[in-house]
């Protein structure tokens, strides 16, 4: 097996909710949308979010767990501080229930958090060095 990750999917509660936050929130462009089933993003050059309505995900991959925090987190790097404050900003104003203000970490990057309508935790980084620069086009 290849050492990839192909496509994230994330099975999301209100699907309309999602699409609003994602699409005119942050201003994100679908690669598929399908109503009532999965809107998905091209993330990278090979790599896709797919967030699937969680009644159309039930007959293939069984119940699922709502409550707390999900163990998983999603990051969006960007090039510099600012831009971490910039993307803050724009999940703010998309509507994010819960964003924590960026602070600089002693790993030596600086980023904040934000979450989605179903509580999928995003961080949004600037990480110096080679693994900011593995991970920013």
């Amino acid at each position: 097996m290849d050492q990839r990750l192909s496509l994230v999917t994330l099975v999301v509660a209100d699907l309309g909710a999602t699409r609003r936050f994602y699409l005119d929130g942050l201003g994100w462009e679908s690669y598929l949308d399908v109503p009532g089933e999965v809107l998905m993003f091209q993330v990278g050059p090979h790599l896709v979010l797919s967030l699937w309505d969680e009644k159309a995900a039930l007959d293939e991959i069984g119940p699922v767990l709502r409550g707390g925090t999900p163990p998983v987190t999603l990051a969006h790097n960007v090039g510099r501080p600012d831009e971490v404050d910039a993307v803050l900003d724009d999940a703010r104003r998309a509507g994010a229930p819960t964003i924590g203000d960026a602070v600089e970490r002693e790993w030596g990057g600086y980023s904040g958090y934000f979450t989605d309508p179903d509580s999928f935790l995003w961080e949004v980084a600037f990480a110096p060095g080679p693994r900011g620069e593995l991970v920013v086009p």
